[in-house]
C-alpha cells in the first residue's frame, strides 16, 4: 500500500468526495479543501507533508492559478494535477506551462486519474524525499544534498551520532563532502563552540605540534609571542582534523594523549591546559593499512575511530546528481545575480551516467564552467568538457528516441537493458551499478518478456 499524502482542493462537494473514493481505495492518504483559500492554509503548514496536490481551476476565494504559484514557491518539491472543466481547459494548459504536472478534464476515467498520481509521483520522489530530509535534519552550514539510499543511511548515523562525544573517522574519496559531513555532526551536536578545521596535510611537519597544541613565546624561532593553538580555539566545541592520514608519526603519540586526558601542553610549556574538544578526523586513505605499513600508530587509530562513517562517491548515488546540478544552478544564479540557467535532458542524462572521479567537487566545478560559457539560458550538451559530452549511456537512448519523448518506464526500461549490454549480461554487476538489487532487476525483466520487449543478454558469467 502506498501513503502517499494528497491533497485535493476541489469546491464541488460530490466530486471531491468521489475523488478521496478514488484514491483512498488505491491506497493513498488524502486530505482536502473545500475552496481555495483552505487549501492555501493547509500548503502553507510547515508541519504537514502534502506529497501531491489535484485542483480545480475556478475556486472560490484563491484560485488554482494562485494555488499553483503558492505551491511551486513553498513546496516546489509537491506536484500539481490540475482537474478542469472542458470550458477551463486552456487556463490549464497556461497552468501546466507554469509548472503544473499535467490536467485531467470531467469528467474523468478514475484509472486515468490514477495513472497521472502515479507517474507524478515517481517522478517527483527524489525531489520529495530530499525534502523530507532536509526537514528531518537541522541544516548543516553547507548544504548536503541527496535523496539516494547510500545518504539517506548517512544522514542517519549523523543524526544518531553527533549528539554524543565519541571520536569520528568520516572516510570516504577526495571530493565528496566530508567536511560538510563534520559540519553538519558539529551543528547536530547541541555544542556551542567552534567549529575549528585543520588540513593536516597542509602544515609543515615541524610546525603542525604548535598549531595543534599552542606555544609559548621563544618556544622556537620565529615564536616571538606565546600562541593558543587548535585545540584551544575548539574549546566547547568540535575540532575537524582533516587527512588525518598525513599527521607526522613524532605529534600523533601528543595527539593520542589530548585525545584521552582531555588536555594539551604548549610546546615549551611545563603545563597542561584543560580543553573540552570533540574530535572529527577524516581521510581519504586506508587507514587500517597505513597502520599495518608503520606509518599510523594503532593506540591513535582504535582511539579516533570510535564511529566510522563512510562517504559514498557519486558515481554510487546517481539519483542525487539532478538535486545537485539544481543545487549548484541556484548557487550560480545567487552568485552571479543572474536568472537560474534550466537544464536540458540531454545534457542531465550526461551528468547522470558520467562516473565522475572528481566527485562532487567536480561536479560544481563542471556546472560553474557551464554556466559561465552558457550560450543561452539552457545548459546542453555542447555546454559541457568534451570528456563529459562525448559520454553515452542514457543520453544516448535519448538520442535514439528521435523526436518523440520516451515515457518514465520506457526510459527506465532501455537504461535497464543498456546497462546490461555494457556488463556483459552479468546481472549482479548491473543490479549494483542501477542501485537495485537481483530480486528487483529480475522482476523487471520478467515485466519486460511479458511486455513482448526482446531481452537477450549474453550468459551471466559463472
Amino acid at each position: 500500500m502506498t501513503k502517499e499524502r494528497l491533497l485535493i482542493a476541489e469546491d464541488n462537494a460530490d466530486l471531491r468526495d468521489l475523488l478521496h473514493e478514488i484514491l483512498e481505495d488505491a491506497g493513498y492518504t488524502t486530505v482536502s479543501a473545500s475552496d481555495g483559500q483552505a487549501a492555501l492554509t493547509r500548503i502553507d503548514r510547515e508541519d504537514e507533508v502534502i506529497d501531491l496536490v489535484l485542483t480545480d481551476v475556478r475556486m472560490p476565494k484563491v484560485t488554482g492559478d494562485e494555488l499553483l504559484t503558492a505551491v511551486r514557491e513553498k513546496r516546489p518539491e509537491t506536484p500539481v494535477i490540475v482537474i478542469t472543466a472542458f470550458g477551463s481547459v486552456e487556463r490549464a494548459v497556461e497552468m501546466v506551462k507554469a509548472g503544473a504536472f499535467q490536467y485531467l478534464t470531467k469528467p474523468f476515467v478514475a484509472q486515468d486519474l490514477l495513472k497521472i498520481v502515479a507517474e507524478a509521483l515517481v517522478q517527483s520522489e527524489p525531489h520529495r524525499e530530499h525534502a523530507r530530509l532536509r526537514r528531518q535534519i537541522p541544516d548543516p552550514p553547507a548544504r548536503i544534498i541527496g535523496a539516494s539510499r547510500p545518504i539517506r543511511e548517512l544522514f542517519e548515523l549523523i543524526g544518531r551520532a553527533a549528539p554524543s562525544m565519541s571520536t569520528i573517522v568520516i572516510t570516504g574519496e577526495s571530493g565528496t563532502g566530508k567536511e560538510l559531513v563534520a559540519k553538519a555532526l558539529h551543528q547536530a551536536s547541541g555544542r556551542n563552540g567552534a567549529f575549528v578545521p585543520v588540513n593536516c596535510g597542509a602544515i609543515p611537519a615541524e610546525l603542525i605540534e604548535a598549531e595543534l597544541f599552542g606555544h609559548t613565546g621563544q618556544a622556537f624561532t620565529g615564536a616571538k609571542k606565546a600562541r593558543a593553538g587548535l585545540f584551544e580555539a575548539a574549546h566547547g566545541g568540535t575540532l575537524f582534523l582533516d587527512e588525518i592520514g598525513d599527521l607526522p608519526l613524532a605529534v600523533q603519540p601528543k595527539l593520542l594523549r589530548a585525545l584521552q586526558d582531555g588536555q594539551v601542553r604548549p610546546v615549551g610549556s611545563d603545563h597542561e591546559r584543560e580543553v573540552d574538544v570533540r574530535a572529527i578526523a577524516a581521510t581519504n586513505r586506508n587507514l587500517e593499512e597505513e597502520m599495518h605499513e608503520g606509518r599510523f600508530r594503532e593506540d591513535l587509530y582504535w582511539r579516533l575511530n570510535v564511529i566510522q562513517l563512510h562517504v559514498p562517491p557519486l558515481r554510487e548515488r546517481p539519483m542525487d546528481i539532478p538535486l545537485l546540478v539544481e543545487h549548484f544552478l541556484a548557487k550560480s544564479a545567487e552568485a552571479s545575480g543572474m536568472p537560474m540557467l534550466d537544464i536540458s535532458p540531454e545534457a542531465l542524462a550526461l551528468l547522470t551516467t558520467y562516473p565522475w572521479p572528481g566527485n562532487v567537487r567536480e561536479l560544481e566545478n563542471v556546472i560553474e564552467r557551464a554556466v559561465a560559457l552558457a550560450r543561452g539560458s539552457r545548459l546542453t550538451p555542447g555546454d559541457l568538457p568534451e570528456r563529459i559530452s562525448a559520454g553515452g549511456g542514457a543520453a544516448a537512448i535519448l538520442a535514439r528516441s528521435g523526436d518523440r519523448p520516451l515515457t518514465l518506464r520506457e526510459l527506465e526500461r532501455e537504461y535497464i537493458l543498456e546497462t546490461l549490454k555494457q556488463t556483459g549480461g552479468n546481472k549482479s554487476k548491473a543490479a549494483a551499478l542501477l542501485g537495485l538489487d537481483r530480486k528487483t532487476l529480475y522482476r523487471k525483466l520478467d515485466e519486460y518478456r511479458a511486455e513482448n520487449q526482446a531481452v537477450s543478454p549474453s550468459p551471466e558469467p559463472a
